[in-house]
């Protein structure tokens, strides 16, 4: 019964956090972010006292029930190995643990937090890891099978479905979320759960607490007789049948070796810390050990099409039409800016390297689908602002309600938009005024805080500058040819200038970030 709650918690679990990652209407959050600020390192991240404390109460109680149940990586592993075990029934056996290696991960992982190295955060947590696997991966696969879904629909009259435009992320955000998938899919085939017992450094940490746990699986060596069904059963590795002992620190109370054993001779019951209740043959060794492991392999092609959706893929939408006359050219993404622009409420690139952990949750969420990883070494996979879809919305505050590091701060509508994350730069040489003589002002039309206004442009010809009623023209004479004006004390970085810019393939306009965001 308990394996039964187990997996069933850990199939709901799972599921509700995947769809976070892949809801695009933005209506999921408000009743399931909780599921991502549970997170342990999220809530280390934020320092929630609450949750980490209860995370760790939780571990103290009843072993690593955060590995097989709340963290969406460590359920991932579970399906991946229940799928292989189709083919090659039982083919875990005892391995010694690479404590070297873990408690070095571990070790470099304190560091990366105490020095604000994002990247290696990003890189290394959990539940990062699976949202960028789920967020890059999985979230264009359920976008396409519904651009399908709506496709058909439409040709029934029916729009209960409405298609989205989908974009893939980064290059450096696709290449890592597809190496982290390989490497999780690779180990967890071959051998289980070994990237959550060797690499993974919340499983080393929590290990640790898990060694002295009150609720454990432990062997009675009366009524054991050597068969090893429960070591070639546990995907942990961390049953040594031979000496009656479980290796504490990487059982994830999966609890299967229960369910193998047809002796009874395991069973998961309240043990004091460092005494063992069980008389052993020989030396009085610690019997009373456990394993970690997997997941019914009936509900694994359940979950699997969950996360996969429609397994059809729908083309990319037709470019966006001018009249339907023409297409428009994709606008391309402005030079290296000299300062990236980050998310309203992240405070500054000193806090968003601090906190940021990469999941990508803000990424998949943003409605204007302007937020993407970054590429940079320094800042690997935090998110920044890039306009070529879209514009910062001033009503839209998506990002920072979803956040469950902190990195981006909640913001009302009036704070976003009095909040300054960037500045405008004007291109004389490539705005349409100049290059094709025609007039233009839809930086200045659609500037949210009126920052641009439209000027003479002073180095025009001085024919197209004469006043009205001048010259010798029949009708009336020659607008002059203006250009933006920026007040930088106005402008907050938004980027609607920039996206909305009609200069092509690059923008006469761009935004520059700022280090430190302000109030204006």
């Amino acid at each position: 019964m308990l394996r039964r709650i187990r997996m069933i918690a850990g199939a709901l679990c799972f599921a509700l956090l995947t769809l976070l990652f892949l809801d695009f209407t933005g209506t999921l959050h408000r009743w399931l972010g909780f599921l991502a600020k549970i997170q342990f390192m999220p809530a280390l991240m934020t320092l929630n006292v609450g949750i980490v404390a209860g995370l760790l109460l939780l571990t103290f109680m009843f072993g690593r029930v955060y590995c097989s149940v709340i963290c969406p990586l460590g359920v991932l592993q579970d399906i991946v190995s229940g799928i292989a075990s189709r083919w090659n029934r039982r083919r875990f056996r005892w391995s010694p643990a690479v404590s070297w290696l873990r408690y070095s991960v571990l070790a470099l992982f304190v560091i990366a937090i105490v020095c604000g190295a994002g990247s290696a955060v990003a890189l290394l947590s959990p539940y990062s890891a699976y949202g960028r696997v789920a967020g890059n991966l999985f979230a264009p696969l359920w976008q396409w099978g519904n651009n399908l879904l709506a496709m058909m629909a439409e040709r029934t009259e029916s729009y209960a479905f409405y298609p989205v435009k989908v974009w893939l992320p980064s290059v450096a955000a696709l290449t890592v979320a597809l190496l982290t998938f390989a490497a999780i899919v690779a180990f967890s085939w071959r051998s289980g759960r070994t990237y959550c017992n060797t690499v993974c450094p919340v499983g080393t940490f929590l290990g640790v607490i898990a060694r002295v746990a009150i609720f454990k699986p432990v062997i009675d060596v009366e009524k054991c007789n050597g068969c090893k069904f429960c070591a070639r059963n546990c995907k942990a590795s961390c049953i040594d049948s031979e000496q009656h002992a479980i290796d504490y620190s990487r059982c994830v109370v999966c609890l299967d070796c229960i369910g193998k054993c047809k002796q009874g001779a395991i069973r998961y019951a309240p043990q004091l810390p460092f005494v063992n209740r069980f008389k052993t043959t020989g030396d009085n060794v610690l019997a009373a050990e456990m394993q970690a492991g997997g997941v019914s392999r009936r509900h694994f092609f359940s979950l699997g099409a969950l996360l996969v959706a429609p397994p059809f893929a729908k083309a990319q939408q037709k470019l966006i039409a001018d009249g339907g006359l023409a297409d428009i050219a994709d606008k391309q993404r402005p030079p290296e800016r000299t300062t990236p622009v980050i998310p309203p409420g992240s405070l500054g690139a000193r806090n968003m390297a601090r906190h940021c952990t990469g999941c990508s949750l803000c990424v998949t969420v943003c409605p204007s689908k302007i937020l993407r990883p970054a590429g940079g070494l320094m800042t690997l996979l935090q998110p920044e602002l890039s306009f070529e879809h879209g514009y910062c919305r001033p009503e839209c505050v998506k990002c920072g309600e979803v956040c469950p590091t902190g990195a981006i701060q909640p913001l009302t509508t009036a704070d976003k938009s009095a909040t300054k994350v960037g500045r405008s730069v004007f291109i004389k040489e490539r705005c349409v005024n100049n290059t094709d003589k025609q007039p233009c002002d839809n930086c200045a039309r659609h500037c949210p805080t009126q920052a641009i206004t439209m000027a003479p442009n002073p180095d025009a010809p001085q024919e197209a500058q004469r006043p009205p009623g001048g010259g010798f023209f029949f009708g009336p004479p020659p607008k002059p040819l203006m250009i933006p004006v920026i007040d930088d004390e106005k402008c907050i970085g938004c980027g609607a200038c920039e996206h909305l810019c009609p200069s092509r393939p690059l923008s006469a306009i761009y935004v520059e970030g700022n280090l430190m965001h302000r109030i204006v």
